[in-house]
């Protein structure tokens, strides 16, 4: 959900001013931070649209995400509380996250090679699937909202 209301920013003036009733003010650091936020909303909405049009949360999408490492060799294979750590949620939201990826077909739960006592997730040839015919849309949409930056900023 989009962070940032403002349709427009206020003006370095008015945060020049602002600073003389709030000497704690930094007018040029609330601007940055103030740009920070537009930006990361920006970002939020272009990624959330392509999300919803395929189907996926953002917090699914992570999921999927975490699994998936084709430039670095072979899928994750990871148990749930490790997903759950790498995302920063609850076991508890991670358990629903991946019964929904796994009644999906995107994911599988098998017993751990090392412990039959507990359970890796691992991507589905289907999961594979559906990442590799979402991320360039993704990383089209990532592009798009970044390209008005330079390499420096």
């Amino acid at each position: 959900m989009p962070l940032l209301l403002l349709k427009d920013l206020p003006r370095y003036e008015c945060l020049l001013e602002c600073a003389q009733l709030h000497p704690e003010l930094d007018p040029s650091a609330c601007e940055v931070f103030l740009h920070l936020l537009r930006t990361g909303d920006e970002a939020f909405r272009a990624t959330d649209e392509n999300f919803q049009a395929q189907g996926v949360s953002q917090g699914r999408f992570t999921v999927l995400m975490l699994l998936y490492d084709k430039a670095c060799g072979q899928p994750h294979v990871l148990t749930p509380a490790q997903l759950a750590e790498k995302a920063g949620v609850t076991r508890a939201t991670m358990t629903g996250l991946i019964d929904t990826l796994e009644r999906a077909g995107m994911v599988t739960r098998k017993p751990d090679s090392a412990d039959r006592r507990m359970l890796s997730v691992e991507l589905t040839p289907a999961g594979i699937a559906f990442l590799e015919r979402m991320l360039p849309e993704h990383f089209r949409r990532i592009s798009v909202v970044m390209s008005a930056l330079s390499e420096n900023e």
